[in-house]
């Protein structure tokens, strides 16, 4: 129901991407990116400042682990090729990186919200959204300070972005997943509810410090059904009458993610009053991905919660790449399965690279954004 609810607005919708598109005909012409989140688009900031990705991730595009909780690309690296630009390198890993056309300041179990806990209290990375934006403008400080010492440094440098095209960059937010999911695990749904508005003004505040220095086109992602990940359904059994709904997802916390966009779409319609020059784009990621997840087997997919990456079976849980030493001296080892691109979820909490690949395919015709607009045009104000 809910992917047919996406296609049939996409269908009612098309006349008017059509329109907005050719009123604005010529794509934008973006010099880079900028993305700020969590592990759905950290393309190596844990990796490379905390703990390599393990092996098998990685395995189905780059054939080695990448920095990415994935066996592939991510949705932030369909979008650099969609746009024509290079994927991104991490802001934190100052090994072969190239930040030319953007950086990516996200990183794995960021919150919105700062978190009074270590990573290995709470999983949750100390790189919040406040650090990230903090590390952008130390990174584009430093790039200006780099051409002003040395103005033939700019000419040639093939490795910095030049300071004037900042203004000329796309800058996208993917982030809140685990703000929610830390609460559920430790405080419950009131408090998480209750601590909604907070999540949503810090992420406000970012898109208007970016402004102040110099952004103009925001392309920022809801949250997903956090409900449905399949890491959160192996716990459950026996649940009592309405606690999951028609697809077998967590009514509730699905209930508290939507909230959460809610208001996150109310603030963006309130960021375009106050930031007159930006085009702000708000995306609806979790109609896609619950679309995707309610109608998985029709789209070519196994059963949505099905894990492809670990060991889940008789009580016994290993993570992807993880391996489980046995009393009588055997090991359990977290593998992949054989064909990735046939499922949804890669390690239980993260996508595959083909169901990144298929919601990336969204953003690109505009069919899940507000305005209704590709992402090759979310410079335009509509």
């Amino acid at each position: 129901m809910e992917l047919a609810r996406v296609i049939f607005s996409g269908i009612l919708i098309s006349l008017l991407i059509n329109m907005v598109v050719a009123a604005y005909s010529s794509p934008c012409k973006f010099k880079a990116i900028y993305n700020f989140g969590d592990s759905n688009s950290d393309t190596g900031a844990i990796s490379a400042a905390i703990f390599p990705r393990q092996w098998p991730n990685g395995e189905t595009f780059f054939g080695k682990p990448a920095g990415r909780v994935c066996d592939g690309r991510l949705m932030i690296d369909f979008i650099a090729a969609r746009l024509g630009l290079p994927f991104l390198s991490s802001y934190l890993d100052s090994i072969g990186s190239n930040f030319r056309h953007g950086a990516n300041f996200a990183s794995g179990g960021s919150t919105i919200v700062p978190q009074n806990k270590t990573i290995a209290e709470s999983g949750l990375s100390p790189f919040a959204l406040n650090v990230q934006i903090f590390q952008f403008d130390q990174f584009k400080a430093r790039t200006a300070d780099l051409y002003r010492e040395n103005k033939k440094y700019s000419c040639r440098n093939q490795f910095l972005p030049r300071s004037k095209e900042f203004a000329d960059a796309l800058y996208v937010f993917d982030i809140g997943q685990n703000d929610i999911a830390y609460g559920l695990r430790t405080v419950g749904d009131a408090q998480v509810l209750a601590s909604i508005p907070d999540m949503i003004t810090q992420l406000a505040l970012a898109v208007q410090h970016l402004y102040t220095q110099g952004a103009r086109a925001f392309w920022i992602h809801n949250t997903g059904p956090i409900g449905c990940l399949p890491s959160t359904l192996l716990g459950i059994s026996n649940p009592p009458p309405g606690f999951l709904d028609n697809n077998g997802c967590v009514k509730t916390q699905n209930d508290i993610a939507k909230e959460f966009n809610r208001q996150l779409k109310n603030r963006v319609v309130k960021l375009r009053a106050d930031l007159p020059q930006a085009a702000i784009t708000y995306v609806d990621i979790y109609a896609a991905k619950y679309g995707l997840i309610s109608n998985s087997k029709q789209q070519g997919f196994v059963d949505a919660k099905k894990i492809c990456c670990g060991y889940h079976k008789n009580g016994i849980d290993v993570g992807c790449g993880g391996i489980l030493a046995l009393p009588n001296g055997t090991q359990i080892s977290g593998t992949s399965c054989k064909d990735p691109s046939s499922y949804i979820s890669w390690d239980g909490v993260h996508f595959t690279e083909a169901a990144n690949h298929w919601i990336a395919n969204l953003l690109f015709n505009g069919s899940i954004s507000d305005p209704p607009i590709p992402i090759t045009h979310a410079c335009y104000h509509t």
